[in-house]
């Protein structure tokens, strides 16, 4: 909508770091970070949903209202999402504190799609967002983030230390500027065991093998 880009423009030049952007994202952004979801993928969390683009698009591929849960820390457009989605569940918090609020009974999110400038934070405050986000994430779920850089927002020890994997889903290269959008999912887990014709010999000889399951 023409009024959005103003509101985005105001928010940015009052906090430019939390925003991130100076503009809503275009069309072609809001079709690929939600080309995977399903009105199965529900409940969906999106963080830093801004006037609500990337809502419309979850709305159109069949997401039911109630199953969407927005978390925007903008006063303003926090407002503004409670009046375009009466339906949804809109909250006006920080996304790294996910993990001290019960947002969900369990962990029945199937996806999270994330606005949020991740580049203009600090690495302890990714971990916080991240490791919250995935609290809520059910087996196979992912969470989706766009960028406008050339590499993936998240670092990779970051991504090692949370044990996630980061995908590049594609490039919005017609989105203004062009964006990435990477999805980022847990790894298998790992457990080291011995086989056992090695379980009688001493432990510094034993043989071991690294067994993954998904």
């Amino acid at each position: 909508m023409p009024n959005d880009v103003l509101s985005f423009f105001l928010a940015w030049a009052s906090a430019p770091r939390r925003v991130g952007a100076l503009a809503p994202s275009g069309a072609a952004l809001a079709d690929l970070i939600t080309r995977d979801i399903t009105p199965a993928s529900g409940p969906v969390l999106e963080l830093g949903p801004g006037t609500g683009v990337f809502t419309y698009r979850l709305l159109e591929r069949g997401v039911h209202p109630q199953d969407l849960t927005l978390v925007e820390y903008g006063s303003d457009f926090m407002r503004l999402l409670q009046v375009r989605f009466p339906g949804a569940r809109v909250l006006w918090m920080d996304a790294a504190r996910l993990a001290e609020e019960r947002l969900y009974d369990g962990a029945p999110v199937g996806a999270v799609i994330s606005g949020l400038p991740l580049l203009n934070m600090s690495t302890r405050k990714v971990i916080s967002i991240l490791g919250g986000a995935f609290s809520y994430l059910r087996p196979g779920g992912a969470f989706y983030q766009f960028t406008y850089g050339m590499r993936c927002p998240v670092p990779r020890p970051v991504l090692d230390r949370l044990g996630l994997k980061a995908t590049l889903v594609d490039r919005a290269l017609s989105n203004v500027p062009p964006a990435a959008v990477y999805r980022l999912t847990r790894r298998p887990q790992c457990r080291l065991i011995v086989r056992n014709n090695d379980a009688a010999a001493p432990a510094d000889r034993r043989t071991t093998l690294s067994a993954c399951t998904v």
